[in-house]
């Protein structure tokens, strides 16, 4: 909340800076707090408006928080510089600070309707924090979501483009060999697959859209299918008559998933989600014998 004179536009020499502490169910009061030495700050007027009161009903309520002993001054207040803009000149002053020990003292010795929101608030946060160990920023959580976003995005797009140079630099006559070719492709494969495997662990993968429909082999026709690779494989000498060998019925099993519908709808709506489920299933349900993964 910007509070007029009390306005904060440059973090102060303490490495200070602003951050909104509480904000009103409708969106109407936004406090935005310095923070610095591990707590937040807040100014008399800022106090003021966050408990929905006058500066010297506050001010009272401080001075008798010090005289009963119930805190140090010395321990919970703070000069800092804020700013503040009047047309073209810019107006600094050092103003008196308060931690977050004074805030909850004063928000739970203050009578207003503002002040018990406040409790209401600072108790559901305390709540939270005894029974989940920690108290979700949602703002912060988001900001801090976003930046790690963009940051891997970019680190994603540079190398990407560093890959790309490499493929170029790999099709000239310098590096013509079928060897340096093939170390590039390989290269280019593991980045794609590292890329895709990051964003999925750092939360950033996003499904994409799918072609609608897509249909299976028959079970004929994909056993047809694993043969020609076999003999491909075979040919090359990277594999062997064990090789696609069937474990009981479980591959045709596993075509038959795939073609399964729920409340009249299929299961696997597109032709993306039938292959990676394709791919998943032979993988998990062991359709092939040991070793064919």
């Amino acid at each position: 909340m910007n509070t007029g004179a009390d306005a904060m536009g440059t973090d102060d020499s303490r490495g200070a800076m602003a951050e909104v502490l509480y904000q009103s169910a409708d969106g109407a009061l936004e406090i935005a707090a310095r923070i610095a030495d591990d707590t937040v700050w807040l100014t008399l007027p800022q106090l003021a408006a966050l408990f929905g009161v006058q500066v010297p009903a506050v001010s009272k309520h401080v001075r008798n928080i010090y005289a009963s002993g119930e805190l140090q001054s010395e321990a919970t207040l703070s000069k800092m510089e804020t700013v503040r803009h009047e047309g073209s000149r810019t107006v600094r002053r050092m103003l008196e600070h308060y931690n977050l020990d004074v805030i909850i003292s004063v928000g739970y010795r203050v009578n207003s309707a503002q002040a018990t929101r406040f409790r209401i608030w600072a108790t559901g946060v305390l709540k939270e924090h005894l029974t989940r160990g920690t108290t979700v920023h949602v703002r912060r959580l988001e900001q801090l979501q976003q930046t790690q976003r963009t940051r891997f995005e970019q680190n994603a797009r540079e190398l990407e483009a560093t890959l790309a140079l490499v493929r170029k630099a790999s099709s000239r006559e310098v590096l013509s060999g079928d060897e340096g070719r093939g170390l590039v492709d390989v290269i280019a494969r593991y980045t794609q697959t590292f890329l895709l495997l990051q964003r999925y662990d750092e939360g950033l993968l996003i499904e994409p859209h799918g072609e609608p429909g897509g249909t299976m082999p028959t079970l004929a026709e994909a056993r047809a299918l694993v043969g020609a690779l076999r003999a491909q494989l075979m040919a090359r000498g990277e594999a062997g008559q064990m090789f696609g060998q069937e474990r009981g019925d479980g591959f045709a099993g596993t075509l038959g998933n795939l073609e399964q519908s729920v409340f009249g709808e299929p299961a696997y709506p597109t032709l993306e989600s039938k292959a990676a489920h394709l791919l998943y299933f032979v993988i998990k349900n062991h359709p092939f014998g040991d070793g064919n993964k």
